[in-house]
Parts: structure tokens; C-alpha cells; sequence
């Protein structure tokens, strides 16, 4: 176990945190949901950047960084899915599921096989705008209720509203990159699809 193994660890927690913080709900469990969920999307490049800067890159952090970046995203969708009105269509979020389970399985087949299905700069922005839809969507919910005409919070009540620009933006292409970057695996794995189903 090492610092940045520790840091992956630290966002499956912040995850059940997370979580924890839309079952409340109102101000309080939106607050604590928002900060959660936050900090556990910037641990997700702090660990990366450690691993890399300290050599201390590991088939444990290989295994969990992913796993627990599935688990934070995955978790937000259901629950952004689960609220009435929904502010992410059921569809897109079983799409979005069905796509990290596709992707993780190829990666088992791969590491089976010996080899390494590296990720690809289109899943990387796929995660980036998905942890922006989440976040925009927690800002929403956080401040939407103490807004106060003429401050900050106005700003990002206004910035965050759920039929805005960012929030759609973010979630249309977090779609389209789930799509294509998932395509672009299974036709970069389609080798060991064919050779596991001898």
C-alpha cells in the first residue's frame, strides 16, 4: 500500500460519503454529497499524477483506480436518474453502466491473455465530462434553494440550472464519448473477443 493506492482508496470511501449525502437530502446531505464527491473527482487525477511522478505505479493501483472511478460515476448517474423530475434519462445511465461493465470485462480478457488494453484519450474525456455533469448537477441542487439575488450563489445557481447549457452540454457529449470510446475498445479488443470465444 502506498500513497497514491491509499489516495484510490480514499475515493471508494468518499463514494460511500457520497451517497450517504443524497440519502439525506436537503441543504445539509447536498452539501456533504457536493464536497464528497468533489474532492473524490480530484483525487482521481492526484493519484494518477503520484503514481506516475514517484514511480509507484502498481497492478493494485492498475486494478482499484478504475474500479473506484466506475463506482464514483456510476453511483452519481443512478442517483441524478432516480430523482423525480430525473435530471439523466434511465437510458443514458443504463447506457453508461452497460459501457464501463463492457470495458472492464475486455480489460479482464486482456490481462488474461497477457496483454494490456490501454485507455485511450476519448475515455479520458468521456470521464471528464461526466464528472462535470455530476458536479454541475450536485451545484444545482446544493444552492438552488438558498439562492440569493446578486451574489456568487446566484451565478452558479444560474450557471448550474438543469436545463442550462452546461449541464446539457456535458451530459450529451459524456453520452457520445461513452459510445464512441466504447466502440473504439471493443473494435481495439475485437482480436481477443474472437480468440475467447474458441
Amino acid at each position: 500500500m502506498n500513497l497514491p493506492n491509499a489516495i484510490t482508496l480514499s475515493r471508494l470511501i468518499l463514494t460511500v460519503v457520497f451517497v450517504v449525502g443524497t440519502r439525506a437530502g436537503h441543504l445539509p446531505g447536498h452539501i456533504v454529497a457536493l464536497v464528497a464527491f468533489t474532492i473524490a473527482a480530484a483525487s482521481d487525477w492526484l493519484d494518477g499524477y503520484l503514481a506516475r511522478k514517484l514511480g509507484l505505479v502498481t497492478p493494485l493501483g492498475k486494478l482499484l483506480d478504475p474500479l473506484a472511478d466506475k463506482i464514483l460515476v456510476c453511483s452519481a448517474f443512478v442517483f441524478f436518474s432516480s430523482k423525480m423530475p430525473a435530471y439523466c434519462p434511465v437510458w443514458v445511465t443504463s447506457l453508461i453502466i452497460a459501457r464501463e461493465f463492457l470495458v472492464t470485462g475486455l480489460r479482464q480478457i486482456a490481462i488474461e491473455a497477457g496483454q494490456v488494453l490501454a485507455a485511450d484519450s476519448l475515455g479520458k474525456w468521456k470521464t471528464t465530462f461526466q464528472l462535470t455533469f455530476c458536479i454541475t448537477g450536485l451545484v444545482w441542487l446544493t444552492f438552488h434553494d438558498v439562492e440569493t439575488p446578486g451574489t456568487a450563489t446566484a451565478f452558479w445557481v444560474e450557471l448550474s440550472k438543469p436545463d442550462g447549457w452546461l449541464m446539457q452540454l456535458s451530459l450529451y457529449a459524456a453520452l457520445a464519448l461513452t459510445v464512441i470510446s466504447g466502440t473504439n475498445y471493443v473494435w481495439n479488443g475485437r482480436h481477443l473477443l474472437k480468440s475467447s470465444g474458441r
